[in-house]
């Protein structure tokens, strides 16, 4: 099982010179719902949501989410052993809630604050390349 990082789903969708192999796709997904929140936001501020619709509907539609529930929100309130941004500390509390409910998850990120701060936590990354 992945957990879908915003940096991950970006690059996929903008065609970036880095993206995630088709492999990884064959995996269950999942994220937090902010990922549905993120993408739409960047999308829109980079005046792509016509020409990007589609694509953005089609990449959530292959991610299972995981609501922003009080159990997340809660430890998103605690301290983290690095410095974290806002969203990202929601993002690794949600990490941190599913891998108590499942085993075998990892992160799927370039975003390499958010994979220093995974790591600190003892989450496993998956190897992007």
């Amino acid at each position: 099982m992945i957990y879908l990082d915003t940096s991950v789903a970006l690059a996929h969708l903008l065609a970036e010179d880095r993206h995630p192999p088709d492999a990884m796709w064959e995996q269950t997904i999942v994220s937090s719902r902010l990922l549905e929140y993120e993408l739409w936001c960047r999308i829109h501020a980079r005046r792509l949501g016509t020409s990007h619709r589609e694509a953005v509907q089609a990449l959530l539609g292959r991610v299972a989410f995981l609501e922003l529930i009080p159990e997340v929100v809660g430890r998103a309130r605690e301290p983290f052993p690095v410095e974290v941004r806002t969203l990202d500390a929601l993002h690794l509390a949600s990490l941190h809630f599913l891998k108590e409910q499942v085993s075998g998850v990892v992160l799927a990120s370039y975003d390499q604050r958010m994979l220093s701060a995974a790591r600190r936590l003892k989450f496993k990354t998956y190897p992007l390349g």
